[in-house]
């Protein structure tokens, strides 16, 4: 026998009760006993509370579904309301089809209440038939994420409206996963986690909604990484190239120019079709602002969408923050276009996500994450592809961002990414510090990619940049402990030092690829001398992009095109070249 509670706006007389009892009883198939109380904010109608659901025939009821109904799927035609001469109509005959559906059918869903709340999490009896990771919504104006299915319980994390959430509390089940809306409308615009505007720029208006967690591509469902994403820095795209669909992760110590490496790469997107989102988390308000405030006066915002999880915000949402960028993401890669995440950065992710299992009494592993945070990342990363022509061709490319401590990336969520990952870009504090910028330990950096996802005239011109540098490095180390070196030690050392200061660049200004193989060809032909001094070849870096757009743009647009070095080409850039240098009298 199961005992129920029985809600209605006014008491009923008995054999409507006992109507009520019996019919109750053969819908679940064994004797029910309901407790009849009385709620005149249900306007009218019968409520039911029994064996972890709950059955709304309520006035209330149906006007609170035709509100949400009405709000989901019209949001658009109420936003047009005011200028669309048809809008009178169409909302009418919105609000007469709603009315209808809502009015039809009881609602029947997953109920319980709240028994314990605190810290972000409520524990809730009842809900049965509860799915991991559905929607539910807690009173009025609060939601939260099933996170922890037990045999009476369930554990929810709540998103919003916590202060609302205490003993008691009604919670309802949504039977949906927790979506963001996606679409056109999202790019330029900042959002929470949620997908909800915070720029103050109004609604949003979305195309659909796509649920946070999906399942990866399917091997079949891809294709090889073979176009280049260039990031137009010169240190990057020449020895770490990375293509479109690639996972690189970034890493290194704290301030050593991670952010600054991601935001490069997406303002050198302008002009190149290819989207751009930049999801933040748990990262300070201030460097949010200032990140948005690059992108703006760059113009990278006209095609990026910023997903914003600061520091002040709770747990649950710096977890959800990078699935919400996949999700947009994601809609356009399978709308056949380019797109780049970048993800600032998981090692706050992975905090957020072991603060959220220890909350919920999840046992701990090693450094007390809980045992699926490789499950974490992997799933997020995986998502990541390059997808089939039969698919359209689509490609998301990932920049994830790991903050090593001293150094050490043997730490546990540092291995954890680079084992998902394709290649990764370290960068070196000890050069950083000696002003080279980026900081790029070559030694440890590495594309699984490589070659693969450069052009080839890049591939032509770089091909021996990294034994170089290798080599370079070695001998560096070797020059400190002896003063007598050979001529052609004594090459190697100024052709490295002069190699090195053609790779560092300034933040914020990416170069396009023509000026890339310029500069390389330039080095590598030994047009420009390994004794050269350093201010002139500094010199050379400021002024010689410039006259070569401009004095020379066939050279350029030949290498736009054709994307490989023919004798014609090579000719252009060796005249351009002794153009700058006969004008600065070297």
């Amino acid at each position: 026998m199961q005992s129920g509670k029985l809600l209605t706006a006014r008491l009923l007389d008995e054999q409507t009760l006992e109507a009520t009892r019996q019919r109750f009883s053969e819908l679940l198939g064994e004797e029910v006993t309901l407790e009849q109380s009385v709620d005149a904010s249900l306007l009218g109608g019968i409520r039911v509370e029994i064996g972890g659901r709950v059955y709304d025939d309520t006035l209330r009821g149906q006007l609170s579904a035709l509100k949400g109904a009405v709000l989901l799927k019209s949001r658009d035609v109420l936003e047009g309301a005011a200028t669309h001469p048809e809008a009178t109509g169409r909302i009418k005959a919105l609000l007469e089809e709603q009315l209808e559906t809502v009015a039809s059918v009881p609602r029947t869903r997953a109920f319980g209440r709240t028994l314990r709340a605190g810290d972000g999490i409520a524990t809730v009896s009842g809900l049965s038939g509860c799915r991991y990771g559905e929607l539910l919504q807690m009173g009025e104006d609060a939601y939260g994420i099933a996170m922890n299915l037990n045999e009476d319980t369930v554990d929810v994390v709540i998103l919003s409206g916590e202060d609302a959430v205490h003993v008691g509390t009604e919670v309802l089940g949504t039977g949906r996963v927790l979506s963001v809306p996606v679409g056109g409308g999202v790019i330029g615009r900042v959002v929470d986690p949620l997908g909800q505007p915070i720029d103050g720029k109004g609604p949003i208006k979305a195309e659909r909604m796509r649920p946070l967690e999906a399942p990866a591509p399917a091997i079949i469902d891809r294709q090889p990484v073979s176009r280049p994403m260039e990031t137009g820095l010169l240190a990057i795209d020449a020895t770490v190239p990375i293509g479109r669909g690639q996972r690189e992760l970034i890493i290194g110590d704290r301030q050593t120019g991670k952010t600054s490496v991601a935001v490069d790469a997406i303002l050198n997107q302008r002009g190149k079709d290819m989207l751009c989102v930049y999801v933040a988390i748990g990262q300070k308000v201030s460097t949010v602002a200032q990140v948005i405030g690059v992108l703006e006066k760059a113009g990278a915002m006209a095609y990026t969408c910023v997903v914003c999880s600061t520091a002040s915000d709770s747990a649950p949402m710096q977890y959800i923050a990078p699935y919400c960028g996949c999700a947009i993401a994601e809609h356009f890669m399978y709308a056949g276009k380019d797109v780049l995440v970048v993800y600032d950065d998981l090692s706050k992710h992975a905090v957020a996500y072991r603060a959220m299992s220890l909350l919920l009494h999840r046992p701990p592993g090693r450094e007390a994450y809980p045992g699926d945070v490789f499950y974490l990342h992997s799933r997020l990363l995986e998502r990541a592809a390059h997808l089939s022509d039969a698919l359209g061709g689509g490609s998301m490319t990932a920049l994830p961002i790991v903050e090593t401590q001293m150094g050490d990336i043997s730490a546990y969520i540092p291995t954890n990414v680079i084992s998902i990952t394709d290649g990764q870009i370290f960068l070196d504090t000890e050069l950083f510090r000696a002003g080279t910028r980026p900081a790029i330990n070559v030694g440890l950096s590495v594309s699984r990619v490589g070659g693969a996802a450069q052009t080839r005239a890049m591939r032509k011109v770089s091909g021996q940049l990294r034994l170089e540098l290798a080599q370079y490095r070695e001998m560096l180390v070797f020059s400190q402990f002896s003063s007598d070196m050979d001529s052609a030690t004594q090459d190697m050392l100024h052709y490295g030092a002069r190699l090195t200061e053609i790779l560092c660049q300034k933040n914020n200004a990416p170069l396009p690829m023509p000026v890339q193989v310029a500069f390389l060809y330039a080095m590598s032909r030994g047009l420009i001398s390994h004794t050269i001094d350093m201010k002139l070849l500094e010199r050379f870096k400021r002024e010689y992009p410039a006259l070569l757009l401009e004095q020379f743009p066939a050279v350029v647009a030949q290498i736009q095109e054709k994307k490989a070095l023919t004798g014609e080409i090579e000719e252009g850039l060796r005249q351009s070249v002794e153009a700058w240098l006969l004008g600065a009298g070297a």
